[in-house]
Formats: C-alpha cells, structure tokens, sequence
C-alpha cells in the first residue's frame, strides 16, 4: 500500500510539488498572513493543480470534500511545536496528535509528516523527535503509510527576530542521514548555503529528497532555487508561504510546476507569474 500511495503523491517522472498550507497548527500570527480564510487559500491552490497540499486535521476536510478526481494528494501533518517565536518560551515541545495513522487513514492521506527539530542548546526538543518519529514508524509501516520526516535545522531564534534556518550543511547532513536511519520514506530538508553542494543532501539520505521553501524570497530568487535544486537531484518541493502568501499563489505554484514537471527555465517561469 505504501507504493500505491507514494504513486499518487509523485508524478509518474518521480517529481512532487508539496504545497503546505499546514502553518496555522503553530500559534504564530505572523504564519497566518495569505491563509486567513483556509476556504479561499485551498481553492486556489487547487486551481492550480500542484501534486499535493500539505494539511492538519483540522483543515483537511476543506480538500477532500472537492468533489472530482483531479484534486491533489493530501499531505498530513502530525506534530505541533512551540520553537517559531521569536522569543522561545522555558519549556519546548514538539507534540504529536492521538491516532496520527488512524486519523490519516480516515482523511485519505497519501503521506504522514513529522519534523526532526535541531535548535540550538535545545537537546530535549530534539529527543522528543526523535521519539514521535519512532512511535510513528511502525503504525506507518502496519498501514502501509509513507513517513516524509522533516529534519530542520535553526538557528538561535533571537538573533533575526524569529526562527531562521540554518543552512550549514555540516549541520544539515547528519540530521537527514538522522531521518534516513529512523525510517524516513520521504525527507523534506532545508536548502544548504551553497546550492551547488545539494547533491551531498540528496546522497546521504539514500530516498527521495524535497527540500523546504522556507521564509520569503523575491520570486527571481525562489524560482532560480527552485531549479538549481531540481539540477541537484531533489524530487521536488514543499513550499509554503514562497505560494502561499505571493500575490498571485496561483501562478506561483504554476510556475514551479512549470520548473519542476516540464523543465521551464527560470525566464520561462518568471513570464507565468508576469502574464
């Protein structure tokens, strides 16, 4: 069941675009800008026909109740942490919600996601990872449900005013092979410094890689990325708020699409959002 599954979040090239629009399950304002009305932001981003859309429990009846057959894939979160403030408070946790198969099963998920947290001095929120990524895979592997686990590396949250990751990849390479070894079907992993080193990313995780969108970057920027990564290797993407809170989300995600399925270049992407 895991393949049947895994065939109707890739394309049949092997390439996923992931569209999260999972950011309210935080409890951080700043992450609702573009999802305010979660009716409107799903519809739009359906229009635009990505592979799939990454949601919560509360939000993922919105996509499957669309009628017809065309609809992306839903993506399921399954953890909830309080690290995205810019102030961490004294106590961290990274939570994972009851029946997390059992409720995916029931929403028609055709993948389970899970973060991988490594903060600075920050070991305890790692463990508690670490053990949700270890009570999920083997409900995963009983079901037949793919494990895309999420391997974020940050940095210290007060020095930019909030969480920014950290793209050493000296620090991104042993928390993917972490994932890799814990059972990871899929990885969504943070784009490294240098974009050019990618490729390292993608060998020692040994499975399919969709790096992350992360915070905001003029579209040029996001778009070049976006290609750069597909050259390295990378099985798609999963971004957020690079769609989600663009002003046009829908010709946003037609762009990477376009990038990521046909193999448009960048120009060729920029003259979709521009049209």
């Amino acid at each position: 069941m895991r393949k049947y599954r895994l065939n109707r979040l890739f394309s049949s090239s092997g390439k996923c675009l992931d569209v999260a629009i999972d950011h309210g399950f935080f409890n951080e304002v700043s992450f609702l800008s573009g999802i305010e009305n979660m009716e409107k932001a799903i519809a739009t981003i359906v229009e635009a026909q990505p592979d799939a859309i990454q949601l919560t429990v509360g939000q993922a009846e919105i996509l499957q109740k669309i009628a017809g057959k065309e609809k992306p894939s839903l993506v399921l979160r399954t953890d909830i942490a309080n690290c995205y403030g810019s102030v961490l408070p004294d106590y961290l946790y990274s939570k994972m919600i009851d029946d997390p198969i059992g409720q995916a099963l029931y929403l028609d998920a055709v993948c389970v996601v899970v973060n991988l947290l490594r903060l600075p001095s920050q070991p305890d929120l790692h463990r508690q990872c670490i053990e949700n990524i270890s009570a999920l895979k083997p409900q995963c592997e009983r079901y037949g449900m793919p494990l895309m686990v999420e391997p974020l590396v940050m940095q210290v949250n007060s020095d930019k005013g909030g969480y920014t990751v950290d793209g050493d990849i000296d620090k991104i390479l042993p928390l993917v092979r972490q994932a890799a070894e814990l059972g990871a079907d899929i990885i969504k992993a943070d784009p490294c410094d240098d974009v050019k080193e990618y490729n390292r990313v993608i060998e020692i995780a040994g499975r399919p890689v969709l790096p992350r969108g992360g915070g905001r970057a003029p579209d040029r920027e996001i778009l070049q990325r976006t290609y750069d990564l597909v050259r390295q290797g990378a099985s798609g993407i999963v971004y957020g708020r690079n769609i989600i809170q663009h002003e046009k989300p829908k010709h946003m995600t037609e762009a990477l699409m376009a990038i990521l399925h046909n193999g448009s270049s960048v120009d060729d992407a920029m003259h979709i959002l521009t049209d």
